[in-house]
């Protein structure tokens, strides 16, 4: 082998190592992005604390402001103990917003589930379960965006009028605002989507583990070889 043709392998080599790295370094990354994105999953859902009164409108004193959620709608009252309507204990949604909880639930299961796959990178091939993994995530990012739209379009019940006063409506929350647990789930919508976009390049990445120039290389250092052969 000509010198030139030995530098070029292991110039191909390297490049080749270094790529399989940085791969499964991006891998890992996305792997412990979709476990927090799984356990902030659970947080939307539990948390009361989608729907609130404005700070100018709560009259209490060192007590949260009433706040809602799916399962749970808490009011002020003249007690120091706010009255709450529906319980988490339960696992029972609001009649009112059994709609976005649902969707939420479906999305928890997607994302759960593509925590699991991640046992299936032993087992099978590994662009198989990343794309299994993006799929799963694409449809939970679509079942929480569903549930955001679905929670201000069912604002118009009993509890939220009791929460927000008269004028709550469609879209429109009254003495209301949204609180940290609504704009989690917005951001949920743009993880899941950010999440599923890195698992599908990934998993495209792993049909081609050498990138295009190193690949010229090789091909290049093939040839020479074949040509060596025929003139031997």
């Amino acid at each position: 082998m000509l010198p030139w043709q030995l530098h070029s392998s292991e110039v191909a080599r390297l490049y080749q190592t270094e790529f399989i790295r940085s791969t499964r370094a991006v891998g890992m990354l996305w792997a412990v992005s979709t476990l927090c994105f799984a356990v902030i999953q659970v947080v939307i859902l539990i948390q009361p604390s989608w729907v609130g009164t404005r700070e100018l409108h709560y009259r209490g004193g060192g007590l949260a402001p009433p706040t809602g959620g799916l399962f749970e709608v808490c009011m002020e009252t003249d007690w120091p103990v706010p009255e709450c309507r529906g319980s988490l204990h339960t696992l029972t949604p609001l009649p009112a917003f059994q709609s976005p909880a649902v969707r939420v639930c479906m999305s928890l299961t997607m994302v759960w589930a593509s925590v699991g796959c991640l046992c299936l990178f032993r087992f099978c091939n590994a662009a198989t379960v990343y794309k299994i993994c993006a799929r799963l995530q694409l449809t939970a990012g679509f079942c929480l965006a569903l549930a955001c739209v679905l929670f201000p379009d069912s604002w118009v019940c009993a509890e939220m009028r009791a929460l927000c006063g008269e004028r709550v409506s469609s879209f429109s929350p009254g003495n209301c605002s949204v609180h940290w647990a609504y704009i989690l789930a917005m951001l949920g919508v743009l993880d899941a989507g950010i999440l599923a976009t890195l698992a599908f390049v990934l998993g495209n990445r792993q049909d081609a583990l050498l990138p295009e120039d190193t690949k010229d290389v090789v091909l290049l250092i093939n040839k020479s070889e074949n040509a060596k052969n025929i003139f031997l």
